[in-house]
């Protein structure tokens, strides 16, 4: 059974229907979407500090490592191989695997023996809080971020 509602009823009744207008969408969209942005911009910027910290610790166990060296058998090594080679001698292992830097490209470890007694490590730091002068780390490859022997 059909029942005929008069003229202003159906009109009535449409616009009683709930729904959101196009305009009030365009603004929700809007403001995620500058949500979004600042927030993308803030995780770019940690994972960089969160790469810096990772590089300043791995150049502080290579350091421990050098010294321990060192004081085992006189001298500094003459080399070594970031991400595949060992810091080794004999049957001593002072560090298994000689880490490499977090993004690997452009960015590298530089280890520069400059006398049997002294060395210089360094790191690029991609927000720049490193060592001020810290220069090319006397092997070419730009660096802000400098370790020396104690």
């Amino acid at each position: 059974m059909k029942i005929n509602l008069p003229r202003k009823e159906k009109i009535q009744q449409k616009k009683n229907k709930s729904g959101f207008s196009l305009v009030e969408l365009l603004i929700v969209f809007s403001l995620m979407g500058v949500l979004l942005s600042i927030s993308l911009a803030a995780l770019g910027s940690t994972r960089k500090s969160a790469r810096d910290s990772k590089r300043k610790a791995d150049l502080e166990q290579i350091r421990s490592a050098l010294e321990m060296y060192r004081t085992d058998v006189g001298i500094y090594p003459s080399n070594l191989l970031f991400g595949t080679g060992s810091l080794s001698f004999g049957n001593d292992i002072y560090l298994s695997s000689v880490p490499n830097d977090p993004l690997s490209s452009p960015y590298t470890y530089v280890y520069s023996r400059l006398t049997n007694n002294s060395y210089v490590l360094c790191a690029y730091l991609e927000t720049g809080s490193g060592n001020a002068g810290c220069g090319d780390c006397s092997s070419g490859v730009a660096c802000n971020y400098r370790v020396t022997n104690p």
